[in-house]
């Protein structure tokens, strides 16, 4: 295994419930704030999220001082402005460092991507899900997880299987950090089309990868780097991957 896959192994151990939960998204009460620690040691952080490097191990053992034992107390401490100042008041620390804290650990949380923003589905297969009340990838997780979930959906639906397969991994992707309804289509087009896949991926690969295949088809018109595949794929290294293919 490459040292940087090593790392981030060792920063998915740290970041995986130690209860055998399924869903979309991490399990924050399952991360301490010591955890947290070691993957803010790190992590690649844009350059608005520096003020995070700045004295990890004392800034947060402020926080856990103040009753915020793991991720989601955290968010819960910071719930809103009026909150985020009276904690600020009471650790000492700048409101501004915990504003950026909250926006990043927000982060594990990005919100569903809606069915109907996806470009590749039909829009008769848009109008059979929201039908059913499954209006976003958060909503449509549980109902694609194994084969026979799956099945039952195509069955309900009249939605084909293929079809049914292709939202599955569009669910998939939408639960990585950063990843939108266009970007979750590109990455299916690229063939990196699990999470799975992108967690495994060489970043700098994906990253030629996306951008011949973009040149060659004009999927997108944003900017994409190197540096933000190489996000991507760290935020993929940390889902517990539990789609069933």
């Amino acid at each position: 295994m490459d040292p940087e896959k090593q790392l981030w192994s060792v920063v998915k151990e740290a970041l995986t419930p130690k209860v055998n939960t399924m869903g979309y998204y991490i399990d924050l009460e399952s991360i301490s704030i010591d955890q947290y620690k070691e993957t803010l040691k790190a992590a690649d952080l844009l350059p608005s999220w520096k003020i995070l490097e700045e004295d990890i191990d004392e800034n947060l053992d402020r926080i856990k001082k103040h009753n915020v034992s793991n991720l989601d107390e955290l968010l819960s401490a910071l719930k809103d402005k009026a909150r985020l100042h009276a904690f600020s008041e009471q650790s000492g620390l700048p409101e501004n460092y915990l504003a950026v804290l909250k926006r990043v650990v927000n982060g594990y949380r990005p919100k569903p991507n809606r069915i109907k923003d996806f470009p590749c589905i039909d829009e008769d297969i848009k109008g059979k899900l929201e039908a059913l009340g499954l209006t976003n990838t958060l909503k449509l997780y549980e109902r694609i997880l194994t084969a026979e979930k799956r099945n039952e959906l195509s069955d309900t639906t009249g939605i084909s299987k293929h079809e049914i397969m292709k939202l599955t991994k569009l669910t998939d992707l939408s639960r990585i950090k950063w990843v939108n309804h266009t970007f979750a289509w590109v990455l299916l087009e690229a063939g990196y089309d699990t999470a799975e896949k992108v967690a495994n991926a060489d970043y700098q690969e994906l990253y030629e990868t996306v951008k011949q295949l973009n040149k060659e088809r004009q999927l997108f018109n944003a900017h994409i780097g190197a540096r933000d595949m190489k996000l991507c794929v760290v935020a993929a290294r940390t889902l517990d991957l539990e789609v069933e293919y």
